[in-house]
């Protein structure tokens, strides 16, 4: 048999199969990809990092922005040609453009052997051995039916990218309608997982020495709504209808063994007193809060319908930072929304300024098929001009990270140890509490997921140079076999 012809996966000699995932977008798409990965083990599969040896090639897509089409289908051309080579590779999309796109990735790439969306990850494997038997396939759901849910978060295997930390998905969808967000399309509306089913999730993590865990929503702040809304629709009248993401922080935070507890993403609209009060208040919950503010504009604000104001915005900053002095701000900037103006943008400068970001994701502004935005053509801004008020954005939020990161020179911080730079492999990286990376230097080996103190040294927009102090905490973890990120 020669390299190039498949193998037949029910003989009982044929070789253990080797599957890759790439994963393009946010930490729930890297969540999904590590059940996924968990998934194929569990069928028999083992990891791989190359490409060239790959039986299995998964890509986890996203479609927040444009570049996500183009990044997918330049993957896809250049799969084409190694599947010309090696027939016996099966090519398998998932994920949020999957959703979107449906049967039209099958018609650009016909030689895809599968293709699922986000509400079927649980079916990931047994869609993969339906494709060798049928042939190729498409399953697009449009909509999370009651055992899906059951499924989507944490009922599957999953194999960890990092055995200390870990996922936690506490909520799929989103009841939001963001001007410019396609996610409610392929994410769809907004359910809530059980209260003490995460927190059980959580100490069964625990016992198996993750020590950090980041819950995951596309709203975290209203998580629990729709659960007390149907306690009381049922009957209940003893419920009151409110968010119950404080009491899950304090809960989570409360798990023997969980030293650090982090949560994305927020909604600003929805970042309420008792939240605030409950990062304070428990220990383990990190000192960092990630609030994306899109724009400075009210105007611009009101058409992308994001519920706040840019003051209103300030004021719930302000109450998280008299809360928690040591706080952390990180947030997501959209440049050249249709419409906005050089008054638009000089308010989003402004508010940058105030706020005195730790760090920011900036974005500028691509139309995605689907959405309100898309359809405001005709006020879309002059890319020359985009390309110069992100340029100027830039400035702004690299100094105000740059004056943060000095600020924090001389002090020494815990940070766990997440392995050797990828620029110097003799340089340690590790993450502060406040998820500031810093690179420092060891005599010694040190074990991903150790707990350690550094003394900064020195400061850059993007990271902190320190010297080791002490190891605090060993890991505990088992060891994982990293999945492969785009």
């Amino acid at each position: 048999m020669s390299a190039a012809e498949p193998t037949d996966p029910e003989a009982p000699d044929a070789p253990e199969k080797r599957y890759l995932i790439r994963t393009f977008g946010c930490q729930m798409n890297e969540h999904d990809s590590e059940r996924i990965a968990g998934l194929l083990e569990a069928d028999g599969m083992s990891a791989t990092d190359d490409l060239e040896s790959a039986d299995v090639v998964v890509l986890n897509t996203c479609c927040v922005r444009e570049n996500a089409d183009n990044k997918l289908y330049g993957t896809l051309g250049h799969l084409k040609s190694l599947k010309d080579r090696r027939p016996g590779m099966e090519i398998v999309v998932g994920g949020c453009l999957a959703q979107k796109d449906q049967h039209g990735i099958r018609e650009r790439a016909p030689y895809v052997d599968l293709v699922f969306g986000t509400h079927n990850v649980h079916r990931a494997a047994e869609l993969l051995k339906l494709s060798r038997e049928q042939g190729p396939l498409t399953e697009i759901l449009e909509a999370t039916v009651a055992d899906d849910a059951e499924l989507f978060p944490s009922a599957m295997p999953a194999r960890r990218e990092l055995g200390h930390a870990a996922w936690v998905t506490i909520q799929i969808g989103c009841d939001n309608s963001c001007a410019f967000c396609i996610v409610p399309a392929v994410r769809g509306e907004e359910i809530s997982r059980p209260f003490d089913r995460l927190v059980d999730e959580v100490r069964d993590l625990a016992a198996d020495g993750v020590t950090e865990v980041t819950l995951l929503g596309q709203n975290v702040n209203s998580y629990g709504r729709d659960l007390t809304l149907a306690a009381r629709q049922a009957g209940d009248h003893s419920v009151r209808v409110r968010p119950l993401f404080a009491d899950l922080l304090r809960r989570v935070g409360a798990v023997d063994g969980i030293r650090r507890v982090r949560y994305t993403s927020p909604h600003p609209k929805d970042l309420r007193p008792e939240t605030i009060a409950a990062m304070a208040e428990t220990p383990a919950v990190c000192e960092h809060l990630h609030l994306p503010l899109q724009s400075g504009s009210n105007r611009l604000l009101a058409v992308m319908h994001r519920g706040y104001t840019a003051e209103r915005y300030l004021e719930k900053v302000a109450a998280a930072r008299a809360a928690m002095p040591d706080l952390a701000l990180t947030t997501d900037l959209i440049v050249g929304f249709p419409g906005e103006t050089d008054d638009d943008f000089d308010q989003t400068l402004s508010v940058a300024a105030a706020a005195e970001y730790d760090s920011a994701y900036t974005f500028i502004y691509s139309p995605r098929p689907g959405t309100e935005a898309a359809e405001m053509v005709d006020l879309f801004v002059d890319p020359e001009v985009v390309a110069d008020r992100f340029d100027r954005l830039k400035v702004v939020l690299e100094r105000s990270a740059l004056a943060k990161h000095e600020a924090r020179v001389g002090r020494v911080e815990e940070v766990v140890v997440e392995g050797p730079s990828r620029k110097d492999p003799s340089v340690l990286t590790g993450r502060t509490r406040q998820n500031k990376l810093v690179h420092f230097a060891s005599a010694d080996p040190i074990r991903t997921g150790t707990y350690a103190e550094v003394l900064v040294t020195g400061a850059a927009p993007h990271f902190l140079r320190g010297d080791l102090v002490r190891v605090t905490a060993t890991a505990t973890h088992r060891t994982r076999i990293p999945v492969s990120s785009a």
